[in-house]
């Protein structure tokens, strides 16, 4: 199984930017897909960003032009850039990895943007 470790998130007031990290350690083999997704209080998990190991990238549409994605396949790391942070992206943001036969989650770490 694939481990991840996240690092990044605080509190940023809006306008502002943070960088999450998640690096994979483990049996890391064949992972295909990297991503972020987020969860805000009383919500369902939706997803922010992903990136196929080609580089293909997929964003949610609330963070299109905002965000960007993007990935180290020889750190096995995978980076959201936030820009123009606004209090509606306040959530826990989980990295995840796919592969064909399985995907694993960050235990996620909490973005707070304040008004």
């Amino acid at each position: 199984q694939v481990q991840l470790v996240e690092s990044g998130g605080g509190l940023v007031q809006a306008g502002g930017s943070l960088r999450l990290s998640c690096a994979a350690s483990g049996i890391i083999f064949r992972i295909q897909v990297m991503g972020w997704y987020r969860q805000a209080p009383g919500k369902q998990r939706e997803l922010v960003a992903d990136i196929t190991s080609g580089g293909s990238t997929n964003y949610g549409d609330s963070v299109k032009g905002r965000f960007t994605i993007s990935r180290d396949n020889v750190k096995n790391t995978v980076y959201l850039q936030m820009n123009s942070l606004k209090p509606e992206d306040t959530a826990v943001y989980y990295c995840n990895v796919k592969r064909a036969w399985d995907e694993s989650w960050g235990q996620g770490t909490t973005v707070t943007v304040s008004s």
